[in-house]
Formats: C-alpha cells, structure tokens, sequence
C-alpha cells in the first residue's frame, strides 16, 4: 500500500517540484513540435503516460533480475515494445491522428523522461510507487503540453479542439469551439519560435510563482519569530 504522504510527495513532485516540462526541460522535441494544438498535445501526452506507467511497472517488476550491466538495453527495450503498441494501435483505430502525429509517437521511446524515471525511480522502487511516479510525471508533462497547445491555438487559431475529428471521428467535428469569430489568425504562435516564446512564458510563470509562496514563506516565518520574541 502507498500512504497519503507518499501520494503527496509524488503528486507535488510530477506535477510541480520536477515537472518534466517546465522543470528538468525533458522531452522538449515532442513538447515543441506537437503542441500546436490541445488534441495533438493532449493525445501525444496521453500516449507517454501509458507508456510511463506500463515501462515502470515491468522495470520494477523485473529490477532485481536484471544485471546492472545491462539494464539501459533491456529498459529501452521494454520501452520500444510498449511504444509499438501504442503505434500499431493508433494506425488501426485513428489513422488521421496517427499521420499528424507521426514520427513523434516512436519517437517516445527516446524521450528522456521515460528512460530516466525507469533508471532513476523504477528500477529502485516496488510497483506501485512507481507506477504512480510514472503517471504524476507523465501527468505533469500532458499538462504543460496542453495548457501550451491551448494557449498556441487560441493565439494561432482562435479556436479549441480543432482536429478533435481526428481522434473521435467526423461526428466530433462540430465540437471545435471557435473563440474569436472571423479571425485571421497568427502565424508565429502555431510555427516553432511560438513553441519556444510559450514554453519560455510557462517557465516564467512557474519560477515567479515559487518566488512568490517562497517570499510569502519567509515573511510568515519572520512574523512567527517576531510574535515569539515578544
């Protein structure tokens, strides 16, 4: 069993303290090229989780047989063969998404942040702690893509959802929601400098927030001292 500090730490961990997005900065091909939009941001994230999940538990399950020597080419191929699932099983159910998407799902299995979290967690920890370190993490990084797909396509586009028919079929077309009527749209925010001068605004964000509970901290401190003294 996992206690609820253990769930706390790891959730403030994935979705915060280390957010692979805005954080270590892992993975930042996919985070750059696929986040013009939430559904592709949304479905590549949703395609890491699994593979975050399903990688940790086999590694876990198998860290105490494998030989240290030769545990990076045996957790990547772990990796690789789950990544291949998730590939064959988005060509046979949403091929349109699959060719947007397209070298970028295989492309999971090099993504810094699976491998690490499989070595640096995994490998040392039972199943279940790290089956829900993988998901916080891979949460954390769906996160940061779709807050920065969302705010691309709005920029963008003026719209949300846009190629949701993709994923559900043509009768989730009509459920992109069109926030600016008539507009024009911008081209910087879908091509790749947008990617870049969003991620750079969210990592901005995030720093002043620390800043800022950090301050609120250390003057909530300060007057704890002060009312001690007196």
């Amino acid at each position: 069993m996992i206690s609820k500090q253990d769930f706390s730490d790891l959730a403030r961990n994935g979705l915060w303290k280390q957010n692979p997005g805005v954080v270590q900065l892992l993975g930042l091909c996919p985070l750059l090229a696929i986040s013009s939009s939430v559904v592709n941001a949304l479905s590549l994230g949703l395609a890491t989780v699994f593979v975050m999940i399903a990688s940790s538990l086999a590694v876990s399950a198998v860290r105490n047989v494998v030989p240290n020597e030769i545990r990076i080419p045996v957790f990547i191929l772990i990796i690789a063969s789950l990544v291949t699932i998730i590939d064959l099983a988005l060509n046979a159910f949403a091929h349109p998404l699959y060719l947007v998407l397209g070298i970028f799902i295989p492309l999971i299995t090099t993504n810094c942040i699976v491998l690490a979290r499989a070595d640096a967690y995994a490998s040392k920890n039972r199943p279940i702690h790290s089956a829900l370190d993988a998901a916080m993490m891979g949460l954390g990084l769906t996160v940061v893509l779709v807050v920065l797909g969302g705010v691309r396509e709005i920029a963008g586009k003026g719209t949300l959802l846009t190629g949701i028919d993709l994923a559900l079929g043509p009768a989730a077309k009509g459920w992109v929601i069109h926030l600016v009527p008539e507009y024009k749209g911008f081209l910087l925010a879908i091509l790749p400098p947008g990617a870049f001068i969003g991620l750079g605004l969210l990592i901005a964000g995030r720093n002043w927030l620390d800043q800022r509970a950090l301050k609120r901290a250390h003057q909530a401190a300060k007057s704890g001292i002060a009312a001690q003294s007196a």
